[in-house]
């Protein structure tokens, strides 16, 4: 059978089955394209600014920058819009680009979980109202006769709209699986990332502050940085 005669004779619920699976492959294929360009762009991107963290502070904001349509980038730079940001305002800043960057990598999961609850119902509900179609027709007089070998094939052809309905089910569970793999280690990334950056932050921000204290300004040594103040001492 080629495709339409499958569409044909798959009942009344292959139509819907039909349009499932397009906003299924539509889905799939737009978070592959996502996905691809995050998963091969980040180590490079996580290596630039760890690397830049440690050597040179001043030129985080900038790569990040750099990145900035990628959720490494947009991540670490969102707290490099604030005027000072304190440890905990960088805290705070870094926390919220988190949720959102991980809120928009969830993007198509609701649509796909909606397509593996419905195709198999689908499915089976295609199969039930083809049985009922084929069986309605049927006498007892007809069964074990040549008149019963129709009713036959009517069972067999409406058990295709549970096999459609399955298969669409399984291929959208698997990328499903696939993107939340993906979304779980993108977790780990910006947890690891943004730990190690609030630590030297944290630590430059101190330092800043006890060098100023004792009547140091900060230049352009290993231990200055851009748009940081540090707080007022109480002899000040």
């Amino acid at each position: 059978m080629n495709f339409l005669e499958i569409i044909e004779k798959g009942g009344i619920s292959m139509y819907p089955l039909l349009l499932l699976s397009i906003l299924s492959i539509s889905t799939i294929l737009e978070r592959l394209l996502f996905w691809s360009r995050v998963v091969f762009k980040e180590k490079k991107i996580f290596n630039r600014i760890m690397e830049a963290a440690e050597r040179n502070w001043d030129l985080v904001g900038k790569i990040a920058q750099e990145h900035i349509n990628h959720p490494l980038g947009n991540f670490v730079y969102s707290p490099f819009r604030l005027s000072n940001p304190d440890p905990d305002m960088f805290h705070l800043a870094l926390e919220s680009a988190a949720e959102e960057q991980l809120a928009r990598m969830r993007k198509g999961d609701k649509l796909l979980e909606a397509i593996i609850a419905l195709s198999p119902l689908l499915g089976l509900f295609g199969t039930v109202w083809g049985l009922i179609q084929a069986l309605s027709s049927i006498k007892i007089s007809d069964l074990g006769t040549a008149d019963s070998s129709g009713v036959t094939l009517g069972i067999g052809e409406s058990l295709i709209s549970t096999a459609v309905g399955l298969l669409v089910a399984i291929i959208s569970l698997s990328f499903y699986r696939l993107f939340q793999a993906f979304w779980s280690n993108q977790i780990r990334i910006l947890r690891r990332m943004g730990s190690r950056l609030e630590v030297m932050y944290r630590d430059r921000w101190m330092r800043s502050g006890s060098e100023e204290s004792e009547g140091i300004i900060p230049g352009d040594d290993e231990y200055s940085f851009i748009n940081i103040k540090p707080p007022m001492t109480n002899d000040q």
